[in-house]
């Protein structure tokens, strides 16, 4: 035996790769001959010396070597292979992983023009266990070299960031929904207290007009039973009108709705009222002027008008200009030959001057032996 002899002997005997480990079963298992690598007694020096130290490794880890790029990988690689675990070693890289061979590759390049490459959270969709799914991956791709510097493969040391991907964008869904559920209780709470301002406004106008109603129903009445019944009849037709401004929000009112709900105590047949004119809206202000001019027309008219005649009858009828101006009349005929009033009382100041001012307009009653006409001009706001 020459003195180089034992020297060549230990180093044939390390290069037959005898490791124990499951890893190492399933490579000596693998038919190399018919690959592009060759019988592993062939195979150069750095692929040896390179699994002998990545095997080891308790990070996953997994080499492609080669013209087909033949996968090698470690045991702690195994659960991201999931069903295609059998028969991956020595497959080909894009045969193996050809579900996302074309979202790797430009990485893949990098690396064997020698240049490494890093990537967060890449997502991938991939078919491992028999359907498609979304994954995330952290790895690194670097180029490896053989015994004569070339570079023959890549190493991809990698992470499977899924479950920290998904349970980020719950975190994320779940600081969203609170955000959106903390701007809805901001909300609510800002029209609670505009509610409040809102409805406190509304009940002082509300407050006010009964006030105003009482004062001048006292102060024009002859006696206190005259005033009571005026005041309270003047009171009920404001609340019909509260009514009718609350189930449209107290924001506008169909002016029909305010006609029908100020006429309704006085149609007891049909054709007594003959009401014409366009679906229009009223601000709340304005459908209250209109419901308390109506009252009080009505009232009139049931006392000395067409409403106190079986055959007398009330034309309202209104209309819109080009300019956008309002225009609104309330005409009897039918009844007894009507007289000038000795007095103007409240009503007809209610009538001629506080209604119009709702409207930014004017108003007049006209006394014609037929019957009463009362006009009203103005804006609709």
């Amino acid at each position: 035996m020459t003195p180089n002899e034992p020297v060549r002997a230990r180093r044939e005997d390390a290069d037959a790769m005898h490791e124990d480990g499951a890893i190492w079963d399933a490579i000596r298992c693998v038919a190399w001959e018919e690959t592009s690598l060759g019988p592993m007694e062939r195979w150069p020096f750095s692929l040896r010396a390179l699994l002998r130290s990545f095997l080891t490794s308790k990070q996953p880890m997994c080499l492609w070597w080669g013209p087909d790029l033949l996968q090698f990988h470690n045991e702690a690689y195994l659960p991201m292979l999931g069903a295609r675990v059998e028969g991956a070693i020595g497959k080909p890289f894009a045969v193996l992983w050809s579900d996302v061979w074309e979202s790797v590759k430009p990485y893949l390049d990098e690396a064997l023009a020698g240049r490494g490459t890093w990537v967060e959270d890449l997502p991938l969709t991939m078919t491992r266990n028999g359907f498609a799914e979304e994954t995330f991956w952290s790895f690194s791709y670097s180029p490896l070299f053989d015994d004569e510097g070339r570079i023959a493969g890549v190493l991809n040391i990698v992470t499977e960031t899924t479950r920290l991907m998904r349970e980020r964008r719950e975190l994320e869904a779940l600081n969203h929904n609170l955000s959106e559920s903390l701007a809805r209780q901001e909300e609510g709470e800002r029209q609670r207290r505009v509610l409040q301002r809102e409805l406190s406004h509304r009940m002082k106008n509300t407050l006010a007009m009964v006030q105003a109603v009482v004062t001048q129903s006292l102060r024009h009445a002859t006696s206190l039973e005259e005033a009571t019944s005026v005041a309270s009849s003047r009171i009920q037709a404001l609340g019909r009108a509260q009514d009718m401004l609350t189930e449209s929000d107290w924001t506008i009112a169909d002016l029909r709705t305010a006609v029908d709900a100020a006429i309704k105590p006085h149609v007891d047949r049909d054709g007594r009222f003959l009401v014409t004119g366009p679906t229009l809206e009223l601000s709340a202000q304005q459908a209250m002027g209109i419901a308390l001019a109506l009252h009080e027309l009505a009232t009139n008219a049931v006392k000395y008008g067409a409403l106190s005649a079986d055959e007398g009858k009330v034309h309202l009828h209104w209309a819109t200009a080009e300019d956008g101006g309002f225009q609104f009349e309330w005409r009897e005929e039918g009844g007894p030959e009507v007289r000038l009033a000795g007095r103007k009382g409240f009503g007809t100041r209610l009538t001629e001057r506080v209604v119009p001012g709702y409207f930014n307009g004017s108003a007049e009653t006209d006394f014609q032996p037929t019957g009463v006409v009362y006009r009203l001009r103005g804006q609709l706001s």
